[in-house]
């Protein structure tokens, strides 16, 4: 599939190892490609009523997490991997915890009211015990060496602290099948078995997942094309089955968001309405079924 956000005409190819389950991309970029698929409107803000609110929403679901580490009298030290802007640990921060961060992205905002390292998370100057928390919202999918992250989570938190981290759930419809991933950005993708193996190498102790959409979602986009074409007419499901969605649409006849717009799309695509009309009742039943789209997982340190 193609980088559908940025560069639509390069295709990467996702392959799985059949010993430990784990998805990748293959070949990958480098560490150095990789910095032109963030450019500066990865990190946009667009400063609309509806994406501060999401923000909010967004924000107030991960600190449920991190709840019980946070007791009367006590400012624990928070250190979220792949900060972005700080949204999330300004949030923190108003909330009695004292935060730190790490982004390497070249495009991200520059912050200036906390601490942020600018390098990797396995290359920061902390080598010892030193955090109640670590956080990794929707970033391990997207680093060149996960073991690595799990392993440096493991030795800089202290006995007792949490490594909270949402990733995509590869075992889902719309990762394994439905072309939904973030490609090239995402280079990892995980099953329940590989985030365990991960964690018993870091010497962590999982204690929770929760599979559902409370932080990112990633919708079962063209589920309803997938179904026809693999039931109905015996056929697989490739790339050139998917349907433009609404941006990308917008994007390639170079239209204004609108209510006509949106109508245009609609003829274009008329099955992606009842798609999405249908979402919800899939969504829920992905998530009893412990098969949507992401994973937040709960690790402690012995």
């Amino acid at each position: 599939m193609p980088d559908r956000a940025f560069f639509p005409q390069e295709f990467f190819t996702v392959v799985e190892c059949l010993q430990c389950g784990l998805g990748f991309v293959n070949p990958r970029p480098s560490r150095e490609e990789i910095q032109r698929h963030y450019p500066p409107e990865y990190f946009e803000d667009p400063g609309t009523q509806s994406h501060a609110h999401c923000l909010r929403r967004r924000c107030s679901a991960k600190a449920k997490y991190l709840r019980e580490i946070q007791q009367p009298g006590r400012e624990p030290l928070l250190l979220d991997v792949g900060c972005g802007n700080g949204d999330f640990l300004r949030f923190m921060a108003a909330r009695g915890w004292r935060v730190e961060g790490v982004e390497v992205a070249e495009s991200s905002r520059p912050i200036q009211d906390f601490k942020v390292y600018r390098q990797q998370f396995t290359d920061i100057p902390v080598n010892q015990p030193t955090y109640d928390a670590v956080t990794a919202w929707a970033v391990l999918e997207h680093v060149h060496d996960p073991m690595a992250y799990f392993r440096k989570a493991g030795g800089i938190l202290k006995p007792g602290g949490l490594f909270v981290f949402q990733v995509p759930n590869f075992e889902s419809l719309a990762s394994r099948c439905l072309f939904c991933e973030d490609v090239p950005r995402h280079l990892y993708f995980f099953t329940r078995k590989t985030v365990r193996q991960y964690l018993d190498a870091a010497g962590l102790l999982l204690e929770r997942e929760d599979n559902n959409r409370n932080v990112y979602k990633m919708a079962p986009y063209n589920w309803l094309a997938y179904q026809y074409k693999t039931r109905v007419r015996k056929q697989g499901f490739t790339f050139q089955d998917v349907k433009l969605n609404y941006r990308e649409y917008l994007q390639l006849h170079h239209l204004p968001r609108g209510f006509a717009s949106t109508l245009r799309h609609a003829a274009y695509a008329p099955s992606a309405v009842l798609d999405r009309i249908l979402w919800p009742v899939i969504e829920n039943v992905q998530i009893l079924r412990r098969t949507y789209g992401n994973s937040t997982f709960v690790a402690r340190k012995p």
